[in-house]
């Protein structure tokens, strides 16, 4: 994925490091077919983009990620920092498996909260394969450890080069609870992979 989370603990991260699109290399395919990609509509620009939230909750750890319209319901495992800077990836080998930044915002907090997680391997897809099909509107559910689910509304999904990864854009502080969740995509290359980052902009709108 793209940016640089030093220096600005709410307003740079980086995405994930494996976004060489193994799957795609040794799957035998001389044109493989991608990942969706988001459609310009879905843009943070288009009108009608953000949408009302409702109040914060209070901070606490999240277990699992859910996005029925793609069919996602994922356990969480903490993230945390590379020396490079850059953000630790789940498992190579846990393409089931997505991660949270554990030392930023939790989900349904007040702020910006990031989950992120391969799109594929050697294995085949993997668990956000599917992140570019989300659409304006869909709904990402993150149980808690409090027992509680926060539930965001997606008002945005935008696909970026690696080289021009938008930090503010994407990490900025929020004065509301906002999630962003992160796969690579973007285009792909045999030879170095996927040229950047899928990014779901969601915001809560309500609990259970």
């Amino acid at each position: 994925m793209g940016g640089d989370f030093r220096g600005a603990r709410h307003g740079g991260l980086v995405a994930l490091a494996a976004c060489i699109g193994i799957w795609l290399v040794t799957s035998g395919s001389r044109e493989p077919v991608g990942p969706p990609l988001p459609s310009p509509a879905e843009a943070l620009t288009a009108a009608g983009a953000t949408g009302p939230g409702i109040a914060p909750l209070p901070g606490s750890p999240p277990r699992r990620i859910r996005i029925p319209s793609i069919r996602v319901d994922a356990q969480l495992t903490g993230l945390g920092l590379q020396p490079g800077g850059s953000l630790e990836v789940p498992p190579p080998d846990r393409r089931d498996l997505a991660g949270w930044y554990r030392d930023g915002t939790t989900p349904g907090a007040t702020g910006t909260a990031v989950i992120a997680g391969h799109v594929d391997d050697a294995a085949g897809p993997g668990v956000f394969y599917h992140l570019g099909a989300l659409r304006r509107g869909a709904a990402v559910e993150v149980p808690r450890a409090d027992g509680r689910t926060a539930v965001f509304t997606v008002h945005a999904v935008e696909v970026y080069d690696a080289k021009a990864f938008p930090d503010s854009r994407v990490y900025g502080p929020s004065a509301r609870a906002e999630l962003r969740v992160i796969t690579c995509g973007g285009g792909f290359s045999p030879r170095t992979g996927y040229r950047g980052n899928v990014v779901v902009f969601a915001h809560l709108t309500g609990t259970y």
